[in-house]
């Protein structure tokens, strides 16, 4: 017995001619609630004109509205951010502001947090085919002999995008490339995809092969953890590092240096049986928030959460603790960044536009010190829990 299809399901209305417009926005909301039943009331209340979202988003409805909590001063001693800032974090995770507030103020009274770039750049890794192992290698050698010419090609496509180094790996007939680049201001991913195909194909019409290729052969792995940005660096490395003394410590946290030494040594074992792809307590949640607020692309936070903490009691007493964050994709020029609260927040931090991206890294560090302090010192001394008792529930 023949079966009748069902009826294909309505299509999502759009203007041709501009579909940016508040009449476009307000045409599919009422599809969605013909559709669905809901209304999108406060989906459709904002601030901005839709017409400066090309580029952002497409079939744009209204906006999805997280609370911006303030935190700190924050006092940053760094090569790009140097001065107290006050931090806006995105969350609806309750605790979590006052959580890096009261950690921002210890590192304050300390002086502040050292934050130190210490590497920069953003991948691309397309593959090259070949008949067997040998041709792969000799592929190889030619492409380390012709570098001059492949950045050239690369740089043709881009402004401030710079290629910088080409990693080869050998795998079989097939040889992936992972172009290394600097990206100026902005996080660059779409820039060096753009620099890469164009340096790709110059080599496809130049090598005496012609060899066939895949634009990424994923071990750039796009926003995924992996082994190999933890260990060569994705987006920006980054450290914060602060020494800490008991006399500021046990008034404020109610903990002494050795007691989150001997914290340090469990988790460290912890981290290690697990599989962790970080040492430290929950990296994430400070650039989460931050990452929000200031309009990055929310899904890097797969890479940047990455991070490695390394600590030392020093002889005196006091505690040395630094976290390196080794794949922190940010961004204060281009993508989300000049919507209108995200570009809002960043002139808050002094690192909106051109210029601003390293010193936006180093306030991103010192935040997430900030938050390891913080946290880490709450679950020694029993207040974890309570905390989230007291602030962290909206339910009866």
């Amino acid at each position: 017995m023949t079966q009748t299809p069902p009826p294909a399901a309505p299509k999502i209305p759009r203007d041709k001619a501009d579909d940016y417009t508040a009449e476009a926005a307000s045409a599919r909301r009422a599809f969605v609630q013909a559709q669905t039943g809901s209304a999108l009331e406060h989906v459709g209340q904002y601030s901005f004109g839709p017409g400066v979202l090309p580029g952002n988003i497409e079939n744009f409805i209204g906006v999805a509205q997280v609370p911006i909590g303030l935190a700190g001063p924050l006092r940053i001693r760094g090569e790009h951010a140097n001065g107290d800032f006050y931090i806006p974090m995105a969350t609806t995770e309750g605790t979590l502001v006052a959580s890096y507030n009261r950690g921002m103020r210890l590192l304050s009274e300390h002086g502040g947090v050292k934050c130190t770039v210490v590497d920069d750049h953003m991948q691309r890794s397309p593959v090259f085919m070949f008949e067997d192992a040998l041709a792969a290698r000799g592929f190889g050698e030619w492409v380390s002999a012709h570098h001059a010419e492949i950045a050239a090609a690369a740089e043709a496509t881009t402004r401030i995008g710079k290629l910088k180094v080409i990693g080869q790996y050998a795998v079989g007939n097939l040889r992936y490339l992972r172009f290394n680049y600097a990206t100026g201001d902005a996080a660059g991913q779409n820039m060096v995809g753009k620099a890469t195909l164009a340096a790709c194909q110059w080599i496809q019409a130049n090598h005496p092969l012609h060899p066939n290729f895949l634009l990424s052969g994923n071990i750039d792995t796009d926003k995924k953890h992996s082994q190999i940005n933890t260990l060569n660096t994705r987006g920006k490395r980054v450290i914060a590092e602060i020494t800490l003394k008991d006399s500021i410590l046990k008034p404020l946290m109610g903990v002494t240096g050795q007691q989150l030494f001997h914290a340090r040594q469990i988790s460290q074992a912890g981290a290690f049986i697990a599989g962790s792809a970080n040492n430290a307590a929950h990296a994430a949640n400070g650039i989460t928030a931050l990452f929000i607020a200031c309009g990055q692309d929310v899904a890097n936070v797969a890479e940047s959460h990455a991070a490695t903490t390394y600590c030392q009691l020093l002889d005196n007493g006091d505690y040395y603790w630094s976290i390196t964050l080794t794949s922190l994709i940010c961004a204060t020029y281009g993508g989300g960044t000049g919507l209108a609260t995200q570009r809002e927040c960043l002139e808050m931090l002094g690192c909106y536009g051109r210029g601003g991206a390293l010193k936006f890294a180093e306030i991103c560090a010192g935040v997430v010190l900030a938050g390891e302090t913080s946290l880490s010192s709450a679950i020694l001394a029993g207040d974890w829990v309570s905390s989230h008792d007291q602030l962290g529930r909206n339910r009866p």
